[in-house]
């Protein structure tokens, strides 16, 4: 064990330029040997090494080895330790993270609120530890945070708080914190008002907005952020707050041009089929401003919801299917996305999609991703599909189950095929067995 530690200790040491290695001498085994006999009194260790090792150790650990001597719990109190933080908060014995304890909230929200940069709230299903998380966030008032993340591991959980509790503490980090850059606040009862909020003291610094599952959002509320927010890159939300309007906004000169347009297609509410329509004009109007925008697409419908989709182009550039998907479907894929970079289809029933994947590889010539699973696809297709989009296919997962044997390929001979088109070797995915 000490031979072990000895040895992390040199490599620690070596690597820092404020510990001068000794030289090599008539004395050298005399000196090693007081080498390490002062690298094993970890007391003795400057700051800067301690900081370097407790930066690696997780918070507990961390917080344990504080109390082994007085110079420890100095470093421990080290501002650069606290830049990032992740509160964790649950009322379940059970549960497979672990509480952030109390006391040691009270400490960071006393001693290290002002070092604060990078904080993330990662809570349970219950609504205790929604409203624990906001009871921290109202009391952040001495900070300079730049990315916060609200996660909920168990949904959900914030929307189950009372809205106006909510909001008043998020309203509070919104005032206080001026340089706000990236946003997580998904799943939550987020509302227009407190986005203003939001706007009016971070309009220079924000880039990144993540926002879906907020009811309380609206249209307007994301062009408040598109109007003042000339820095934003990366938006988030819900595509029932997706229209023809926002996307023309989006689109004026002098609005932002966005890098990521991510957009979560799910019911708004139970029983719903018919989804509301976006116009090409509006699609060709927002690549036209932001002509190298990644839009993003996770669709967690059922096939009899997905029936107004892809009926015309869309600009669509990574598409994620979440639940399984017609035919009818991926076949409008090939015809109304010429910008598809990335698919992935976790199902599609027991119909062969033979015809529908060379379709795509004809016409989607950015294609550079592909993840097929609950799918069936001739083994003959697949290849044909491979070759059509040559080694640009740079990510290939396809379940095994997915390949059909036929009278050209077996599933023996696939991975020779499919390796000798992307020119490295290639096998699909095999279900572990356990």
């Amino acid at each position: 064990m000490k031979r072990n530690r000895l040895s992390f200790m040199n490599k620690v040491l070596q690597s820092s330029p404020a510990v001068k290695q000794p030289k090599l001498g008539c004395h050298s085994s005399l000196s090693q040997t007081h080498m390490r006999a002062a690298l094993l009194d970890w007391g003795n260790l400057p700051h800067h090494v301690v900081l370097r090792i407790f930066q690696y150790l997780p918070l507990i650990d961390r917080a344990r080895a504080s109390s082994v001597c007085r110079r420890w719990n100095e470093v421990f109190h080290i501002p650069d330790l606290w830049r990032k933080f992740e509160f964790e908060l649950n009322q379940s014995a059970t549960s497979y993270f672990n509480s952030t304890h109390p006391d040691l909230i009270q400490q960071i929200i006393k001693k290290h609120a002002a070092h604060l940069q990078y904080v993330s709230f990662k809570v349970d299903s219950s609504t205790e530890s929604a409203e624990a998380a906001c009871g921290i966030l109202s009391q952040l008032v001495n900070c300079s945070i730049q990315t916060l993340g609200l996660i909920s591991t168990a949904k959900p959980s914030f929307l189950n708080m009372s809205k106006s509790h909510f909001v008043s503490a998020l309203t509070v980090l919104f005032v206080n914190s001026k340089s706000l850059s990236s946003i997580k606040i998904e799943d939550t009862p987020v509302d227009d008002p407190s986005l203003s909020i939001l706007v009016a003291n971070n309009s220079g610094t924000l880039r990144r907005l993540k926002m879906s599952s907020c009811p309380h959002v609206s249209s307007n509320g994301i062009l408040c952020v598109a109007d003042h927010c000339q820095g934003l890159r990366e938006l988030a939300l819900n595509y029932y707050m997706l229209s023809d309007k926002l996307l023309l906004a989006l689109s004026n000169e002098t609005h932002v041009n966005l890098e990521h347009l991510r957009i979560d297609v799910v019911s708004e509410n139970a029983g719903q089929i018919e989804f509301h329509s976006i116009k090409r004009q509006s699609w060709d109007a927002l690549i036209k401003h932001s002509p190298g925008v990644n839009v993003v697409m996770y669709f967690f419908l059922y096939e009899e919801e997905m029936e107004t989709f892809f009926k015309e182009e869309t600009p669509v550039t990574h598409l994620y299917f979440g639940r399984s998907v017609s035919k009818e479907i991926l076949g409008r894929l090939g015809l109304n996305c010429p910008r598809l970079t990335e698919l992935v289809v976790c199902a599609n029933g027991i119909q062969v999609i033979d015809t529908e994947l060379i379709c795509i590889a004809e016409h989607c010539k950015n294609l550079t991703a592909l993840g097929l699973s609950e799918c069936e696809v001739s083994c003959s297709a697949f290849i044909e599909f491979v070759r059509l989009c040559g080694r640009k296919l740079t990510h290939l997962s396809i379940m095994e189950e997915v390949l059909i044997p036929d009278d050209v390929y077996s599933l023996d001979e696939i991975h020779t095929e499919v390796s000798k088109y992307l020119g490295r070797i290639w096998f699909p995915d095999v279900m572990p067995l356990w």
